[in-house]
């Protein structure tokens, strides 16, 4: 095996090793109960073909209509018992034709893999022409914390380079927002990793029974701009692209 190749298929298995064990102890989280439900609901009823990659247990599109892909059989399993149709599959090779889906979902997976131009064409390529496209991502590399490391993230964007990635493969963003649930204090995310490491089981209950729910409940009305925003203080946003 090569070095690149061996590099990309360990930071393949320490993402699928991390994501397994979290999702096989937590509970799934409907879509409707994020700030990103409107703005779904907005695009879904336009859409005929919908796809989601890389939800976890917190997609964002309907779970009734919507092809999810997911690394994680825990994931997976957990989504399929819920009706939903999802498949074992990687963002870097879709189980799909060329252009077959009106709606797009990738959030909070491109900084996972070390290619990400070759996820963001497999996106690209199943995109139908004028589809639509939500993106998150984390920004500016100066932002780097432990946090970052520790859910094996390869990368924060430089907002230029991020719309200059995106115009390479044929998206143009339509409208974007502030996004993001990770809390803002370092200690109390310092903690989370704590726990998550040395008491997993009441770090998981925390997780699914009051973490969770506050954060949904109190989570700040989406509120999308025209383009790009002023990214200057944003430190995760979510852009709403075009298919050109």
């Amino acid at each position: 095996m090569k070095p690149r190749e061996s590099a990309d298929a360990g930071l393949l298995e320490a993402n699928r090793e991390f994501y397994d064990t979290l999702w096989m102890d937590a509970r799934l989280v409907v879509p409707e109960s994020f700030n990103t439900w409107p703005l779904v609901c907005s695009l879904v009823s336009h859409s005929r073909r919908r796809l989601e990659v890389a939800p976890g247990l917190r997609p964002r599109l309907p779970l009734e209509g919507t092809e999810f892909v997911d690394m994680s059989m825990p994931a997976v399993s957990k989504l399929r018992a819920r009706g939903a149709n999802a498949v074992i599959g990687l963002v870097s090779s879709l189980p799909f034709p060329d252009g077959v889906f009106d709606l797009v979902c990738a959030l909070d997976i491109v900084e996972h893999v070390d290619d990400d131009d070759g996820a963001l064409a497999e996106l690209s390529r199943v995109a139908a022409p004028g589809a639509a496209f939500l993106l998150s991502v984390p920004l500016h590399p100066s932002h780097w914390s432990a946090f970052d490391d520790f859910v094996g993230h390869r990368r924060r964007y430089q907002p230029e380079r991020l719309l200059e990635k995106l115009a390479a493969h044929g998206f143009s963003v339509d409208q974007s927002a502030i996004y993001g649930m990770q809390p803002r204090s370092s200690r109390l995310l310092d903690l989370g990793m704590w726990f998550l490491t040395h008491r997993r089981e009441k770090a998981m209950w925390w997780y699914n029974h009051v973490l969770m729910p506050l954060g949904t409940r109190f989570q700040n009305k989406l509120t999308l701009v025209p383009g790009m925003i002023d990214t200057e203080r944003v430190d995760e946003v979510l852009l709403v692209c075009r298919k050109e």
